[in-house]
């Protein structure tokens, strides 16, 4: 019953809205933020050289803007983005996703295959992805058991 437990990889796959979006290192908080408001995504990715150096979140733009010293229009993205990147490979199931993400603390995963950036899923994506799964599995679950009720039924004619 069921079909395979999904990867990252196809939750990718369904995802896919087009180009990755990056900002470069010297880009300032605010030119992100407005790049982030037009895609509609929570998180920001830093590219430097082909390489993903970092991540700047909404999250560090709520502890940012707690700072009274802090400026988006004139701060560098690569002074306040994180640099611990927290990865997983495609093949990563959705349980070990949402480990990651409950256990981590975090809400969102870059994917990797072979070390090769694949793209990002939030936890979002992940728990959307684990709640359609179980509905399947739950819609199937009926069909076999009406199914089973139903061919099983019959009339005694002894009577």
């Amino acid at each position: 019953m069921g079909g395979h437990l999904k990867t990252a990889s196809n939750l990718l796959d369904e995802k896919k809205s087009g180009e990755l979006i990056f900002v470069d290192p010297d880009s300032t908080i605010y030119d992100a933020v407005l790049k982030m408001n037009e895609m509609k995504i929570g998180a920001m990715l830093v590219k430097e050289s082909d390489k993903i150096v970092g991540i700047y979140t909404e999250r560090d733009l709520l502890i940012n803007s707690a700072d009274p010293k802090f400026d988006a229009k004139s701060s560098k993205i690569s002074d306040k983005m994180s640099t611990k990147l927290i990865k997983v490979e495609h093949d990563a199931s959705i349980y070990k996703m949402m480990d990651i993400f409950l256990g981590r603390r975090i809400r969102h995963l870059i994917v990797e295959k072979n070390g090769e950036f694949l793209g990002v899923l939030s936890q979002g994506d992940v728990v959307r992805a684990n709640l359609n799964e179980k509905t399947n599995e739950i819609n199937e679950l009926k069909g076999l058991v009406s199914f089973e009720y139903y061919s099983n039924w019959h009339w005694d004619k002894k009577k």
